[in-house]
């Protein structure tokens, strides 16, 4: 079959050039040439005709709104990212470290949907078969009955795809695909871009599910064209330390359910296991209260979770340090000149060090009064009294704004056991009689300062 010719495009101008250079001719911009191949003006026969049928206009209050059918993976965790399963004719693109699981995770995956009925077919270009079936016997998965095919050619992955019609496909990784229609090597931007396209238009027309793993680029972004992407419809990404047993899986896009969701797993010798409690992974177990911890109530996605921020005050040199793991270190500056300015709290000539435990990340400003108070705690010397939690977003002026879905955060606390809350008064629940908060006592204060004196008074 011959090789269709190819130019090069300018992701800057759109310029074209038929062949590489180091210069865009156009626009001068340095290193955006980018391959790939130049639509045909003969008719052809289109692989995915029922794609391109003209559909009718339709009024979009007259359309049927039906909810997407799901096919549940057999893990919990996994399902919760993913909405609650696996969609027919979806595609769903993964990202991690290496080592961090990814591979494990989706043949687990496999495993559980093969035995529920499902046909399954995992695609390797990274490894032999031989190196696939030694990880399922490591993960105690003896006598699995998944389909297993190693090739690393687009074409090839089709036709197999179009002859064996699988409920579900994984394809690890679509870095290692490549199409004989370019001549790029494997996991260039051209031949990624190409091959995601084909497998998703493939995916639409036949209604199999494919999960594509990919690789990331020493920054933890996903390698390959951002246009990647856009064409799947879900973006998962693998988070955790290697050397922690923890691993986060989070959705970035999700086209089917909520978006931010996450999903907590532990790394065990028989692979990866979902935790039912996350709060207990990101809460150190102290038998006493130590100054300079305060517990908060995060949400991600769905989900009330509880975590504990620590704080560090020292005395420092002419030049303080502040640093910040798991929150923004902009953020943190800005809310010790609040602290200063509104409080009277001074850490001018002291380094602060503020952690979030679990190796969790914290992006919502709901955690603003717990930090502030973890790091009082610590520069006074005093620890918060048991049971003791807070949330709520701090603004320039020394207001405490309130943070969304309150009550179910209080509801989450008062679950677990937790007695004694500082939250803004706008959160405060009219009904403070109510089983869901039984046991739980609650201060709504609606400036920093009414903050600092009801912790003092405790």
């Amino acid at each position: 079959m011959a090789k269709e010719k190819t130019h090069y495009v300018c992701s800057e101008c759109g310029g074209i050039s038929p062949k590489w250079q180091g210069k865009c001719p156009s626009c001068n911009a340095w290193n955006t040439l980018i391959e790939s191949v130049p639509e045909s003006t003969a008719p052809t026969k289109n692989r995915f005709a029922s794609l391109s049928k003209t559909a009718e206009v339709a009024v979009l209050g007259e359309i049927d709104a039906v909810d997407f059918a799901r096919t549940p993976t057999g893990h919990e965790e996994l399902d919760r990212v993913l909405g609650g399963g696996m969609v027919e004719g979806g595609v769903v693109l993964i990202g991690g470290d290496p080592g961090i699981g990814k591979s494990t995770l989706l043949l687990q995956a496999l495993d559980s949907l093969q035995r529920s009925g499902q046909s399954t077919l995992y695609v390797t270009g990274e490894e032999s078969g031989a190196q696939v079936a030694l990880r399922a016997r490591r993960l105690g998965l003896d006598g699995s009955q998944v389909k297993v095919l190693a090739e690393i050619g687009l074409e090839k992955i089709l036709s197999t795809l179009e002859s064996m019609r699988p409920d579900i496909a994984v394809i690890d990784s679509i870095q290692t695909v490549y199409s004989e229609q370019l001549t790029s090597a494997p996991g260039s931007v051209a031949q990624v871009r190409e091959c995601a396209a084909h497998l998703t238009r493939a995916a639409k027309a036949s209604g199999v599910s494919i999960v594509l793993v990919g690789h990331v680029t020493k920054e933890g972004a996903l390698a390959g064209p951002r246009v990647l992407e856009h064409m799947v419809d879900t973006v998962l990404y693998f988070e955790g330390d290697t050397h922690s047993s923890f691993r986060l899986v989070r959705a970035i896009k999700n086209r089917f359910g909520a978006v931010n969701e996450i999903g907590v797993f532990a790394m065990t010798e028989k692979g990866l296991k979902g935790v039912s409690n996350p709060s207990a992974i990101f809460l150190s177990q102290h038998a006493e209260p130590v100054p300079g911890s305060c517990v908060m109530v995060t949400l991600e996605g769905t989900r009330p979770m509880l975590v504990e921020i620590q704080a560090l005050v020292d005395s420092g040199g002419p030049s303080p340090r502040r640093l910040s793991v798991g929150l923004d270190k902009d953020r943190l500056a800005m809310l010790l000149a609040v602290l200063h300015r509104h409080a009277g709290v001074a850490c001018m000539d002291q380094d602060v060090f503020v952690n979030a435990v679990g190796g969790v990340r914290i992006s919502e400003p709901a955690a603003d009064l717990a930090v502030l108070l973890a790091i009082t705690s610590s520069l006074r010397g005093k620890p918060l009294p048991k049971g003791f939690f807070a949330f709520g977003e701090i603004g320039l002026a020394g207001e405490v704004r309130p943070a969304p879905r309150g009550q179910e955060r209080l509801k989450e606390a008062a679950k677990l056991g937790f007695s004694v809350a500082v939250v803004p008064k706008a959160n405060a629940p009219k009904n403070l009689k109510s089983k869901d908060f039984e046991g739980l006592t609650i201060h709504p204060v609606e400036r920093v300062e009414q903050a600092m004196e009801v912790v003092r008074g405790l």
